[in-house]
This record gives structure tokens, C-alpha cells and sequence, in this order.
């Protein structure tokens, strides 16, 4: 194993929370410290963006087969529906004297710590620069301008963490809720492209170092030393179907060398008490360098229809993460449980026509309360391979009962599993309280062994089911919420898993929400005017 890999490891069993005691984290909250929620660049001209909230007659439903959707014209209204769909506000929230945003692309304890990038080389569009995507204002920072080879007309997304954000709340674990929320953001950018009938090419070859200098985030002259971000992807907008051959950001950076750069970014916070140094070290063992283009391509297979038949920028919009859940609520309909199954399988649908790897997450469920299917933990494998390998690591008292559904799944023990599913989610009733709960299960030590940096790809990996968990469940007529904080070990325990080749990186939640009528509610762009 080389170092890399080494350190990889080590940061997550260092960060794994156990039965009787917790990763470190800050003992106490500094709420009146709290980071920024909106970075904005002093010294950067500005480009209103058309104002937001158009809806689109696409529905949700439509997205089963994007070839069929007819591509907008591209502008700037549609430039800026896209980047409001994938990362702009969806609603304010009030409680007593406290407000907050909400926004499109979900993210851990509401913190947002991704950055999103335009990169325009289209002067028809825009004038060639780099440009940074401000939600609150719905407008664009130009970052930079150049000129120099021809490069084409082209759009690219990227997106960066800003740990700082995740540090200040959750500590060392923080760095692994950067990367769950890079998989949320990449998965919400395809289905926004998808709604205005375009598709995302993730640039999967690219390296970290690459990025960073084409955004500008390696500038550290323009970035407070605390408050830096990090490269994660960047990925190229066509406008229309992905095309056969891959693209890559090679040229682009040619025109660094005739590239002026403006702005720099006011402190989010003003003061850094607790530091976690140990995420700098990951940060720097888990860099990307360089690798061989990749797309991992499925075909197109059809899907349970969604029960809701919502115009896909509605429920996109209308997207929450569920506080707490009705215990008591009505069974969730077997269907509707089976169409949520099935869009967590790799389709040739967005997301998963984005994504350029092989699945390597597979998904243990906690069935509390499904219309027609006996209580009890259940395994839904998601590649050909993982389930002749879970079998032969996992304890050899389950019983392996296969359910035939669109894809099959498999019964492991029957009984109420409601107690271990909350206790296994660190004490919180969302886990019991809901229709269903689950756990995704990453094939690790092999990913790691061979590049650490397939660390963070693997929590991207399950981000990006996270949100398809999201949008599906709002399309049933109920609601999910991504659960952070697990007991890892434990939860392996319950598995019969004995070693690292399989590890727990996320777990999600899906049913009927309580809604807390203290809560006020306002439109995401009132402010606007």
C-alpha cells in the first residue's frame, strides 16, 4: 500500500464514530462565528442573470427518457435556470428571530460548503473568463478573462469544497461531508441539465492541480489562509445527448498564461478556534492527479412510473430534507418503494449518465413500514458482481430470500429492525420513525488500495444516490433526509462484515414528514424584488 493510500485509511478510522464516543469535533458551537453561507469576491464585475423561477412543462416522469426532451436555446435565461436548478435557492425558513436559506442542491447540517465555477469560452454567451455563481443574488462574478487559442464555443461547471464550512460544525468528519456533498451537487447539475434537455460530461480525467488553476482556487493570495477550497470536478455542458467521444480541460488551461484574474474573497468567519489539521493531510493524500479518461456507460431500461406527475422544476425546487418523520403515517405503496429501488440502479438516465464508474456502493435497507413486504433488513445490490462478494463476507445466518421487483433485492433477517436502525444512526428516531432506512455500503479497501483518491470519488458515489433518494421520494408523495452521523462499525457488526473490504459511508432515510408548523416559510428569491 503507498502512503497515500495509508494516510487515506487512517483518516477514516480515525473519523468513524463508535458506540461510546464520537469523532472529534468542536466541543462547542460558535453560532455568532458561524461561516458565511454565500462567498462573493470583492473586485469582480457582475452579470445579472435573467431573474429565476421560470417553470419548466418537462415533468419529473419525462426525465426516464431525456432523448425525448426538446434542448433549450442556449442564453443567458437558460445558462441561469440551470445553475438555479442545480444550486440556487429553493425557499427562506424562519423560526422566531432566525432565518435561512434552503437551496436546490442538499447538503450536510444545511453548511453548503461547495463553490460553483462557469467556465465560458463561448463570446457569444459570455465574455471567455471564469465566472463564480452567487445563489443568494443570482448573479455571476467574473473571475477572470482571457484570450489565446481557439478553444471553441463551450460551457464547463466546476466545483470546489470549502471545508472550512463542514470543519466548523462537524470537525474532523467534516471532510467526508464535503465529498457526499459534491456527489449531492454533481447529481443535481445533471438533472438540471436534464429538465432543459441537455446533458453533463464529467470530465473524469482531469487532476486536482488542473482545476485549481483553471478556477483560480490555487491563488492563495486571493483566499483567506482558513478559508481555501479545493478542487473536486469539472464537467463540460452539451446541449443536447452526450456525444460518443470524451472531452478534457487540457487545452484550457493553455490560456492561463494570457489569463487576468480580479477579485478576492472577505473572510466568511473572524475567527478560527478549533483547527483540524488532520483534514489538510487527507485533503493532500487524496489529490487527483492526471488519470485515463474514463465513461462507464449502461443502457436506457424503463422504470416503475413515479406516482406524482410533477414538472420536474417543481419538485426540484420543493425538495427538503425531512426533520422528522410520522411514525404512525400510512405504509409507503409497494410500487412506490420498488420505482425508488430501481432509480438507484445504474441507468443510462441522469444522473448516472454523468457518472463515469462502475458502481461500487451497494445498499443494506431497514424496511419499517412498506405496503405488502414483511419488516426486516434487506440487501439491494446494485452491480453483478457484489452480491456473490457480500455473501461470502457477511454473516452466514441471513437467509437470502430473493424479492422479485423490477431489479431483485433480498431479505437477510425478517422482524421489526426499527431499534437497530435508530440506534446504528447515532440515537436519531428519522432512522425508525420513516417508511424505510438504509445504509450504502462501498466496496473500500481495493478502491483505496489502488488510488487513494478513490476515497473521495466513493462518497461522491453515494451523494450522488443520495439525491436521487430525494428527488424519488418527493416524487412519491413523501420525503427523504441524508444521515451523516453512524455508528460505522456497529453497523458492519450487524452485517457480520470483519474487515475494511466493505465500509459504511452514508446513510439516508425516506417517509412520511411531520412538518413543524412554527416554521414560516418564503419565496427563495423575494429578496429580488
Amino acid at each position: 500500500m503507498n502512503i497515500e493510500s495509508a494516510g487515506v485509511l487512517n483518516y477514516h478510522e480515525r473519523t468513524k464514530h463508535q458506540l461510546n464516543a464520537y469523532a472529534k469535533g468542536p466541543g462547542s458551537l460558535d453560532w455568532d462565528d458561524q461561516p458565511q453561507p454565500f462567498r462573493r469576491f470583492t473586485g469582480c464585475e457582475i452579470v445579472t442573470l435573467p431573474k429565476p423561477g421560470a417553470e419548466l412543462a418537462v415533468l419529473f416522469a419525462d426525465l426516464d427518457t431525456p432523448a425525448l426532451i426538446n434542448p433549450l436555446t442556449v442564453n443567458l435565461t437558460s445558462i441561469g435556470l440551470l445553475l438555479e436548478l442545480g444550486f440556487g435557492l429553493s425557499a427562506w425558513k424562519q423560526f422566531g428571530p432566525d432565518r435561512w436559506s434552503l437551496r436546490c442542491n442538499p447538503s450536510s447540517g444545511n453548511l453548503h460548503p461547495t463553490e460553483v465555477y462557469l467556465v465560458c469560452t463561448d463570446a457569444d454567451l459570455l465574455a471567455p473568463g471564469v465566472y463564480h455563481y452567487v445563489s443568494y443574488d443570482h448573479y455571476l462574478e467574473q473571475r477572470s478573462r482571457f484570450a489565446g487559442p481557439e478553444l471553441g464555443a463551450a460551457v464547463y461547471i466546476g466545483l470546489s469544497s470549502l471545508h472550512w464550512r463542514e470543519a466548523w460544525k462537524y470537525g474532523e468528519r467534516a471532510f467526508r461531508y464535503c465529498q457526499h456533498d459534491t456527489g449531492h451537487a454533481l447529481a443535481a447539475l445533471s438533472y438540471a441539465a436534464a429538465c432543459l434537455g441537455w446533458s453533463v460530461e464529467l470530465c473524469s480525467a482531469a487532476s486536482d492541480a488542473d482545476i485549481a488553476a483553471l478556477l483560480g482556487i490555487d491563488r492563495d493570495a486571493d483566499f483567506v489562509k482558513d478559508e481555501r477550497e479545493y478542487p473536486d470536478l469539472i464537467c463540460k455542458l452539451h446541449y443536447g445527448p452526450l456525444p460518443d467521444t470524451t472531452s478534457d480541460i487540457a487545452g484550457l488551461n493553455q490560456v492561463l498564461t494570457q489569463t487576468k484574474w480580479f477579485g478576492k474573497a472577505p473572510a466568511l468567519s473572524g475567527r478560527h478556534f478549533y483547527r483540524w489539521p488532520i483534514i489538510d493531510e487527507v485533503t493532500a493524500q487524496a489529490e487527483k492527479p492526471v488519470t485515463v479518461p474514463e465513461r462507464w456507460q449502461t443502457e436506457l431500461k424503463a422504470l416503475p412510473t413515479t406516482r406524482l406527475s410533477l414538472p420536474a422544476s417543481e419538485l426540484i425546487r420543493q425538495r427538503r430534507s425531512a426533520q422528522h418523520f410520522n411514525g404512525k403515517a400510512e405504509a409507503l405503496p409497494l410500487a412506490d418503494f420498488q420505482r425508488i429501488l430501481a432509480a438507484l440502479q445504474a441507468n443510462a438516465k441522469p444522473p448516472f449518465s454523468t457518472w463515469n464508474w462502475q458502481p461500487q456502493v451497494d445498499i443494506m435497507l431497514f424496511v419499517h413500514r412498506v405496503d405488502g413486504l414483511e419488516p426486516g433488513l434487506y440487501w439491494l445490490p446494485r452491480s453483478a458482481t457484489s452480491l456473490t462478494d457480500f455473501k461470502a463476507a457477511m454473516s452466514a445466518d441471513f437467509v437470502w430470500q430473493a424479492i422479485e421487483a423490477p431489479y431483485p433485492f433480498y431479505l437477510l433477517t425478517g422482524g421489526n429492525v426499527r431499534q437497530a436502525a435508530k440506534t446504528l444512526s447515532c440515537h436519531q428516531p428519522i432512522a425508525s420513525d420513516s417508511a424505510f432506512s438504509l445504509g450504502m455500503l462501498a466496496r473500500f479497501a481495493e478502491n483505496v488500495d489502488s488510488a487513494a483518491w478513490h476515497y473521495r470519488r466513493l462518497f461522491w458515489e453515494c451523494g450522488l444516490l443520495g439525491q436521487i433518494l430525494y428527488l424519488e421520494a418527493e416524487a412519491a408523495g413523501v420525503r427523504g433526509t441524508g444521515i451523516g452521523c453512524f455508528f460505522d462499525d456497529a453497523v458492519h457488526g450487524v452485517l457480520g462484515l470483519q474487515n475494511n473490504t466493505w465500509q459504511s459511508l452514508y446513510h439516508f432515510t425516506v417517509g412520511t414528514p411531520l412538518d413543524d408548523g412554527r416554521l414560516q416559510s418564503f419565496p427563495a428569491y423575494g429578496h429580488l424584488g
